[in-house]
């Protein structure tokens, strides 16, 4: 399908073959299409630089071809433009993604799609599982005064489906009312993923864990994100600068008992999952060279485990234990700086009243179990596995 076309790559460290092979170096090397033009999201081409670090654009040692950044120094630059898609024919998009809604991936794929539409660029998605796999959801409804690039639309936050799957979502439009996303009307090829089902983690398959950005070192980190990245939003470390990023959390101010058997009374099943009290100290980013407090996550089975779930009561209970010490974020977060981190994460301002003691924890359950039942309806019309 690519015979005779002038081909642009998005993709990152992690688009390679079983063999290792890049797909930007099988592009070079064939003759049956000319690579043109290389595009990189969040975290850069080589996967070097940290969350929220803008990328410049640099030229490529391998292959002598430009790298555009799709995550630069404003929210401007989080989109290509139609210039950039000038002479392409189509654009292959391979990005392993993790399976959360704030996993930036998907977004930089959106917008890539959106103006592709414009350029009459075809776009073409090399499928890949869905590393948590594809049956579990978890989610809370996202509205659209709180959109932003680590949220576009009402899909979930655990969303169970592949990258290939939210193509589809994204060229078909999804959601209802304000809080619907906009169809992207681009020419759209997928490339399925063979043998995959939806149960399947990515150690059930034949393809190698790789990681696609610098705090997502194992699958097992993977696995906790949905929720321990909700602790981006506060003034607690989610364990950048340590070997287990996302397993551990905790500050300085931390009690880990204290916080452990707040979180068995938060009033949230805790399936298939412990807690260990722990002392880490952090090299980079929050605390850093300060020794912290806090817990590590240990996923006893994974089919039970409910990371979203999960985090929301880690993240209630630290704020009701530690009232006089706990802080919500105050940078601005995905280039926002006047809705707090924590809102455009669970998608409305929800989560936050309950933590601060404004609401029921009852009600956020009862608002997650209604999105979920309409998400797992509305999106079987995208499902392809």
């Amino acid at each position: 399908m690519l015979k005779g076309a002038a081909v642009g790559v998005l993709a990152n460290q992690a688009s390679i073959d079983t063999r290792g092979h890049h797909l930007a170096g099988l592009l070079k090397k064939s003759s049956h299409c000319k690579l043109t033009k290389l595009f990189a999201p969040e975290h850069g081409f080589f996967g070097d630089a940290q969350d929220m670090d803008s990328v410049s654009d640099v030229n490529d040692p391998s292959t002598g071809i430009e790298i555009i950044s799709l995550y630069g120094q404003t929210a401007g630059n989080l989109s290509p433009t139609v210039e950039n898609f000038a002479g392409l024919d189509a654009l292959v998009v391979d990005l392993p993604d993790i399976g959360t809604r704030y996993y930036t991936f998907s977004q930089t794929m959106a917008y890539c799609m959106k103006v592709a539409g414009a350029a009459g660029v075809k776009v073409i998605v090399l499928d890949r599982p869905n590393p948590i796999g594809g049956a579990q959801i978890e989610g809370s409804p996202l509205t659209k005064a709180y959109r932003s690039f680590c949220g576009i639309g009402p899909i979930a936050n655990r969303h169970g489906m592949t990258l290939g799957e939210l193509a589809a979502l994204f060229r078909g439009g999804f959601g209802e009312g304000e809080a619907a996303i906009e169809k992207h009307n681009c020419e759209l090829e997928i490339i399925q993923v063979k043998g995959w089902q939806r149960s399947m983690y990515l150690d059930e398959t034949s393809i190698p864990w790789v990681p696609p950005s610098p705090n997502m070192q194992s699958l097992e980190t993977a696995g906790v994100y949905p929720g321990a990245c909700l602790f981006e939003a506060t003034n607690l470390s989610e364990g950048r600068g340590t070997s287990r990023p996302f397993e551990l959390l905790g500050a300085p101010f931390v009690d880990p008992a204290a916080w452990i058997a707040a979180t068995r009374k938060v009033g949230i099943p805790l399936e298939g999952v412990s807690l260990r009290a722990v002392e880490f100290t952090p090299q980079f980013q929050k605390y850093a060279g300060e020794l912290c407090r806090g817990v590590q996550i240990h996923v006893d089975d994974r089919l039970t485990f409910k990371p979203y779930r999960f985090g929301i009561a880690l993240l209630v209970a630290a704020a009701k234990t530690f009232p006089d010490d706990f802080k919500w974020r105050k940078q601005p977060y995905e280039f926002i700086d006047d809705v707090p981190a924590v809102d455009l994460l669970y998608g409305d301002d929800s989560l936050r009243n309950c933590a601060e003691g404004c609401s029921s924890i009852e009600g956020i359950l009862k608002q997650m179990e209604d999105f979920e039942r309409w998400y797992k309806s509305a999106r079987k019309q995208y499902l392809r596995y």
